[in-house]
């Protein structure tokens, strides 16, 4: 299933890198791609999209809802 979110707050590869990190510790399959100058994260997974964008909070970003 495809999830898209709108993530506030990233600006860098580490960034980019923290938000992938955190959707993999809730689906390790998940396929994650990230947009840092829109700010879009898709995120591929079978997991349910509140799961996921509860991890991407957990690591301090905002998601629109």
């Amino acid at each position: 299933m495809q999830h898209q979110f709108n993530v506030q707050g990233m600006t860098c590869g580490h960034c980019e890198r923290a938000v992938v990190h955190a959707v993999r510790e809730v689906d390790t399959e998940a396929i994650v791609q990230v947009n840092l100058d829109s700010g879009q994260v898709s995120v591929d997974s079978e997991k349910s999209r509140d799961a996921i964008a509860q991890a991407i909070r957990d690591e301090g970003y905002q998601v629109a809802a």
